[in-house]
């Protein structure tokens, strides 16, 4: 086994979006390709909006796309290990207790921004003695900072390159609330140590997190590992996406149809320099993925791009592979073959078989022009019944240009209307076998 481990930390306090897959299959694709560990961490330290629900929605998602994990972690379980952290970090003077409530933090904020400086926390806590403090816990509940040294920290991104922030120009990051509860910077960081995370790929919004992280790492005597932070998604007119919108949740895209050869094909190339194209198992995916062909521009989403790799996908898909769908619609075993191959190139997600057994297996509302409407008689008397033939179509429109003197679109497209109701669709020839019965030969 490779000595990469990566890993994919959402919190389960909603379902997933097309965002946070982008992350978990940039994290995957490298641990895969080296054969190294991905792991699924679960941020469920607040327990108030963390739910079993989004716990399961969450593992659903992954393995319906395919992307599995080594192993499964939930920072509820590790409340310990954080509070043992955060003592060896009060024990060497890197950790202090805060009392400003967010009013009295806006209103500084507020103050350094009027006088042209950045709102940076000025650690006034760090002023208070024993007494001032002990007053101040009499009131009011404290919450943690980390003491950053106001050094310059550096890192080589995977993807941006060089980077350099002033820890000078960041505030003291809270670790802990006041409730008590530990936040995601130093669950995160501990995890991360204590799993041997070599390689964390992320979106560029945690940028400052990373520069504060290095610090709190080196502070526990942690190893630093491998930063990349990819550009953060737009919708295609380069407004900001919103994960409340539907559209984006990988639960609500499942259910419109998009399948996860689709969705895995466009995030795996979407925002790099090379070219999308459908990609037929994660295998195919990994083949060629590099972190460093990705830029740092934000990267434009269409969820409109998805259908034709859908239907790509659908289209190369063996009939075995969609046999118990067909077997469902109630197609005939001896049929269902032939009706896979009829429909697959008629689809753009596979509930519009559907549709297409209906039509063979119903027939459809015959659509007829007024000037046709002889002509459509007199070819109808010429149809014999069901069931028809590999030939059945060629025999009858020759038959029907014999008596009629029609031919070419004039003949063919007012006799596929009256069968199908459509101006388009599968192949005359092929799918006039599949027909069970013709209203219009009726009629």
């Amino acid at each position: 086994m490779s000595s990469i481990v990566t890993r994919f930390a959402p919190s389960p306090t909603g379902y997933l979006h097309i965002g946070n897959l982008r992350t978990a299959l940039f994290n995957y694709l490298i641990a895969r390709q080296q054969g190294g560990t991905f792991v699924l961490r679960l941020d469920d330290t607040d327990q108030d909006r963390s739910k079993q629900e989004y716990i399961d929605a969450i593992q659903f998602d992954l393995e319906w796309l395919g992307l599995t994990w080594d192993r499964i972690e939930q920072q509820s379980k590790r409340l310990d290990r954080y509070h043992d952290a955060a003592e060896k970090l009060r024990a060497d003077g890197r950790f202090y207790e805060c009392f400003e409530t967010p009013t009295e933090l806006d209103l500084k904020r507020k103050k350094q921004l009027n006088m042209g400086r950045p709102p940076v926390y000025d650690r006034a806590a760090l002023a208070l003695d024993d007494g001032a403090r002990e007053r101040l816990r009499a009131e009011r509940a404290g919450y943690w900072r980390f003491l950053l040294n106001q050094t310059r920290i550096e890192w080589e991104d995977g993807i941006l390159g060089p980077l350099s922030i002033d820890a000078a120009s960041v505030s003291d990051p809270v670790l802990i609330r006041a409730d008590g509860q530990v936040l995601y910077t130093l669950a995160s960081v501990v995890d991360d140590t204590d799993m041997g995370i070599t390689h964390v790929v992320r979106g560029s919004d945690h940028v400052t997190n990373t520069a504060t992280q290095i610090q709190i790492i080196e502070a526990l005597g942690g190893h630093v590992p491998s930063f990349a932070h990819h550009s953060l998604l737009t919708g295609p007119q380069g407004e900001a996406l919103s994960k409340r919108l539907g559209v984006l949740s990988l639960r609500d895209l499942r259910e419109q149809g998009v399948t996860p050869n689709a969705l895995l094909s466009l995030m795996a190339r979407l925002g790099s320099s090379q070219p999308v194209d459908l990609r037929l198992s994660l295998d195919e995916i990994a083949e060629g993925f590099d972190l460093s062909q990705f830029g740092a521009a934000p990267t434009k989403f269409d969820a409109e791009d998805l259908w034709p790799l859908t239907r790509g996908d659908l289209q190369a898909r063996p009939y075995d592979a969609v046999a118990s769908t067909i077997r469902a619609l109630g197609v005939p075993d001896d049929l269902a073959p032939q009706f896979w191959d009829v429909a697959r190139e008629n689809i753009d997600k596979l509930d519009d078989l559907g549709a297409w057994w209906a039509l063979c297996r119903d027939g459809a509302t015959p659509v007829i022009a007024d000037e046709d409407r002889d002509f459509i008689a007199q070819a109808m008397a010429l149809l014999p019944p069901p069931p028809y033939g590999p030939t059945a179509w060629k025999d009858w429109t020759e038959a029907v240009k014999s008596a009629t003197g029609r031919k070419g679109k004039g003949l063919f497209m007012p006799l596929r209307l009256a069968l199908t109701g459509q101006a388009r669709g599968p192949d005359m020839g092929a799918l006039m076998p599949l027909l069970q019965r013709v209203p219009a030969r009726e009629a």
